[in-house]
């Protein structure tokens, strides 16, 4: 199944030009061949390439399919990115395939990488929900400093996964299905001291995931996963 992505496609019956490049010239397809289309926003549809032209490609509806919702809560993860990209960029096509809302990059006190390019996390974002067949796409936040990030309203359950000595319950066992949740991830260097205090008072729980010493994405993963283990 060749998926494709068009935020537009309810007003705009043409593919996006890089999603129309790779329809054309990728995959050779042609006049009348049929394809799907997501519009990232709950939706698949099928549709028939109905002309193209140069770099361009048009497409005509046959058929709409909403996707009802994969999980029952608004998932969230915030995380300091990693200094090496590379397993950032890793975590976010690995958590749209099991399931995110939605996702923060956070600049904190030990934060090593202070810069984030959005459209690059963007693409990535869209590959993994065509190869993973969702319909919606997480929404991307832009790098938000911890202490503005954490003053936020939020409707659901907030907590902050950190490494310092303290009551921490497991996170799986903090959780409850249908209830919105937002994890906070820390750096390789972890959250400040005052950080923690700072995120305590505005209502967030510290929780544990696990007694083993996880790399930022690694940590950031395993909550995605028990979020969604929770909420299936």
């Amino acid at each position: 199944m060749h998926v494709f992505y068009a935020p537009d496609i309810q007003t705009n019956l043409e593919l996006p030009e890089e999603e129309a490049t790779h329809a054309l010239r990728v995959l050779r397809l042609q006049t009348g061949d049929i394809v799907t289309v997501t519009d990232g926003k709950g939706c698949f549809y099928q549709a028939e390439i109905s002309a193209t032209n140069g770099k361009r490609c048009m497409v005509r509806i046959l058929k709409t399919h909403p996707q009802a919702p994969l999980w029952k809560a608004h998932l969230h993860i915030a995380m300091a990115p990693t200094k090496n990209m590379d397993r950032t960029e890793w975590f976010v096509e690995k958590a749209t395939e099991i399931g995110i809302d939605e996702l923060t990059f956070l600049l904190c006190r030990y934060s090593e990488r202070k810069v984030i390019k959005s459209e690059r996390i963007h693409k990535i974002l869209v590959a993994a929900i065509k190869q993973s067949l969702k319909a919606r796409l997480p929404q991307l936040n832009e790098l938000t400093d911890f202490g503005r990030f954490i003053r936020q309203s939020f409707s659901g359950k907030k907590f902050i996964a950190h490494c310092y000595e303290g009551d921490k319950p497991l996170l799986k066992d903090c959780l409850q299905q249908g209830e919105d949740a937002l994890v906070l991830i820390g750096p390789e260097g972890d959250f400040s001291e005052d950080e923690v205090k700072e995120a305590l008072a505005q209502g967030f729980q510290p929780v544990s995931l696990g007694p083993s010493r996880l790399r930022t994405e690694t940590a950031a993963l395993v909550a995605c996963h028990l979020l969604n283990l929770v909420n299936q």
